[in-house]
């Protein structure tokens, strides 16, 4: 596994930490049949809520797992619409589903993660113009939930991701932002081969928490636009685009490689 499909965010996600806002405005901007999206759905049954830390966790696992996946290894079936998103802007939409509808999704290309009463399936992304009509037609809105209770510590080979404690995000943004960590970890870390497959070994494991305003300012101070987190802490940033929810360049989530 050498997650050969990510060489494209790799080189981008430097550029893209640098830009300032006006520049997020600019970059942002593509052609309708250039829009491609990673479908992230919820499984959100009346009797079964998800778990909040749960859920933003899978998008984080699942995300990086479309990468990494053998099928999108070159010559894999995957393999050219995993390339293409990655070239670009690695747009993420989350949806709700239950019953039927959740059903309905089972066969359509991606990965079925779950822990618990939570589930999530993540899709093979692909042009927005071009959806099935089984996902179009589930709704974008309504998938939130409260915060959950979190008190174990993170795995040690989980990759630790914080939210910001403001602006306070939906969980189906933010589970796109979750999502954009663990492709980005994933994509540094076919840098670092020893430790990429570590971590897939760990089962792609991720830990998500709400960080106080103490914790997030020092994460904050330390993220630099010159790379040199990443390769003096093995931290990562998350800027947003800011097409929903935050304004454009927000950063919306940190995330450090500890193993």
């Amino acid at each position: 596994m050498t997650g050969e499909v990510l060489a494209p965010l790799l080189v981008r996600y430097g550029y893209w930490l640098g830009l300032d806002d006006d520049e997020v405005l600019a970059d942002r901007e593509e052609a309708a049949e250039d829009i491609r999206a990673l479908q992230l759905i919820l499984r959100m049954e009346r009797d079964r809520p998800p778990s909040w830390h749960t859920a933003l966790a899978l998008a984080a696992s699942a995300s990086a797992a479309i990468c990494l996946d053998p099928r999108a290894e070159p010559g894999g079936e995957w393999y050219d619409a995993v390339r293409d998103y990655c070239a670009g802007h690695i747009r993420k939409v989350t949806r709700r589903a239950r019953g039927s509808q959740w059903v309905a999704t089972a066969d359509l290309p991606g990965l079925t993660l779950s822990a618990g009463d939570t589930e999530i399936r993540a899709l093979v992304p692909g042009r927005v113009q071009d959806l099935d009509k089984r996902i179009s037609k589930l709704q974008v809105g309504g998938t939130d939930v409260a915060a959950d209770e979190l008190i174990t510590p993170p795995p040690a080979d989980a990759l630790q991701i914080w939210l910001p404690p403001s602006p306070i995000m939906t969980l189906g943004k933010a589970m796109a932002q979750t999502g954009h960590a663990g492709m980005i970890a994933a994509a540094l870390l076919t840098a670092d081969q020893p430790r990429l497959h570590r971590w897939l070994r760990a089962g792609l494991l991720c830990s998500v928490r709400r960080a106080d305003v103490a914790t997030w300012s020092s994460l904050s101070r330390t993220i630099a636009d010159d790379g040199s987190a990443w390769a003096e802490e093995h931290l990562l940033a998350v800027r947003d685009a800011g097409f929903t929810e935050v304004a454009p360049g927000t950063v919306t989530a940190i995330a450090k490689v500890g193993w």
